[in-house]
C-alpha cells in the first residue's frame, strides 16, 4: 500500500490531499485491521503534530520540525488511529478565522480538533515568557473575550470538524485556592456564554481541565451539568490518578469523553523539561503504563456503547512516544470490546 491509498476505506471520510513535500508512512495491514476494529464514535490522536521522531512510523521518512509544522498535517491525518489532533497553538496565542479553516481543509471529513483556548482567558496569572507569575489577569475566565477570541473564530474555521473546546485552566495561585468558590463561579458565567457555540456546531463538545484538585468539588461538577459542558480528565501529575478522578465522569454520564494525556501521572512531579530530555527525540515508548491505558480503554468503552463520542489526545511527554501510546491504547480498546463480544 502506498501512502496515496493509506486512507482508502478510512473511518474517518475521504483522503485529504496529499502534502506538499511530507508523505505518509505506509501504515501496513495490521494497523489498517486495528483500526477497523475501533468503535466509530471514538476518535484518538496526540498533541500537535510536529515531531521529526515520528519518521516511519507517520512520516515516510525524516523531515525538520520546521516542514512538519508547516505541511505534516494532512500526512498526520493519513494515519489510520488518528481521527483527532490537540491543537495547542491556540493556547499561547488567538487563532483567526482563516487559520482554523486552513486547518480544515487538509484534514478528511470525519476528522475532528480538540482546541485548546487562549492562555489569555484561562490564566488567573499573566506570565512572563519563563512561565512565571508577576500579576494577576484581568482577562480570567472573561466571557466575552472567549467568544470573541476562542470559540467563535474556531467554530466558524472549522466547522464540523470541530471536536473538542477545551478550557485549560492553569495551576491557580494560592489565594484563589483557599476559597474555590469564586473561581467556578466565573466558570459559570462563562460556560453560559460559550454554549452558543451549539447553534453553530451541534455537535461540539466543551470541556473544561483543571491543574488544581481544589476544583473537584459538587459546585464545580453542578456547573458544568447546568451548561452542558464536561470534564476534560487531565492526565498530569498536579492532578490526582485516572482511577481517582473517576468519580467526577460518572456524575456527568452517560455523556462524551474528552482526554488529554499530558504527562505520565505516576511520575510525581516530573515536568515538561524534563519528560522532554528524558524521551527526545520522541521515537518509542519509555515509560509504559497499561494501567492507566486500560483505565482509559474501559471509559472509552463505556461512553461509546451510550452513544457519546470520545476523544482522547496523547502527549508524546506521556510514554515516550505518542504515536506509540496510541496504537497501545487502540490495541487495549479493540482487546476490550473483543472480550465483550
Amino acid at each position: 500500500m502506498n501512502a496515496d491509498d493509506a486512507h482508502t476505506g478510512s473511518l474517518f471520510g475521504d483522503a485529504p490531499p496529499a502534502s506538499a513535500g511530507v508523505g505518509a508512512a505506509s501504515p501496513g495491514v495490521e494497523l489498517e485491521r486495528l483500526a477497523a476494529d475501533l468503535p466509530q464514535r471514538l476518535r484518538l490522536g496526540t498533541s500537535s503534530w510536529h515531531f521529526p521522531g515520528w519518521a516511519n512510523r507517520v512520516w515516510d521518512r525524516l523531515y525538520s520540525e520546521k516542514q512538519l509544522s508547516r505541511a505534516g498535517l494532512p500526512a498526520y491525518a493519513r494515519h489510520p488511529l488518528f481521527g483527532a489532533v490537540s491543537l495547542d497553538r491556540s493556547f499561547y496565542r488567538p487563532l483567526g478565522v482563516d487559520e482554523y479553516a486552513n486547518y480544515a481543509d487538509q484534514v478528511p471529513t470525519g476528522f475532528r480538533f480538540v482546541v485548546k483556548a487562549p492562555a489569555q482567558v484561562t490564566d488567573a496569572l499573566v506570565r512572563q515568557t519563563g512561565g512565571q507569575g508577576v500579576e494577576a489577569n484581568p482577562d480570567f475566565l472573561d466571557p466575552e473575550l472567549a467568544w470573541r477570541q476562542f470559540v467563535a473564530p474556531a467554530s466558524a474555521g472549522l466547522g464540523d470538524k470541530l471536536g473538542a473546546l477545551v478550557f485549560q485552566i492553569s495551576p491557580l495561585p494560592s489565594r484563589l485556592l483557599t476559597d474555590i468558590g469564586p473561581a467556578i463561579a466565573r466558570l459559570r458565567v462563562l460556560l453560559q456564554a460559550v454554549r452558543e457555540v451549539e447553534s453553530r456546531v451541534p455537535e461540539a463538545v466543551v470541556a473544561v481541565e483543571v491543574r488544581n484538585p481544589q476544583w473537584l468539588t459538587p459546585a464545580f461538577v453542578a456547573a458544568l451539568k447546568a451548561h452542558g459542558a464536561t470534564y476534560c480528565l487531565g492526565l498530569h501529575p498536579r492532578m490526582p490518578s485516572p482511577d481517582a478522578q473517576l468519580p467526577i465522569l460518572r456524575q456527568l454520564w452517560p455523556g462524551p469523553f474528552v482526554c488529554r494525556w499530558n504527562l505520565n501521572p505516576s511520575h510525581g512531579d516530573y515536568g515538561y523539561e524534563a519528560a522532554r530530555e528524558r524521551y527526545a527525540p520522541f521515537d518509542q515508548l519509555v515509560d509504559p503504563d497499561p494501567h492507566t491505558r486500560d483505565t482509559l480503554a474501559r471509559v472509552i468503552a463505556g461512553t461509546v456503547d451510550h452513544g457519546q463520542p470520545a476523544f482522547v489526545t496523547i502527549n508524546n511527554k506521556a510514554e515516550g512516544c505518542a504515536p506509540e501510546s496510541v496504537r497501545a491504547l487502540a490495541e487495549a480498546v479493540a482487546a476490550l470490546r473483543r472480550t465483550a463480544r
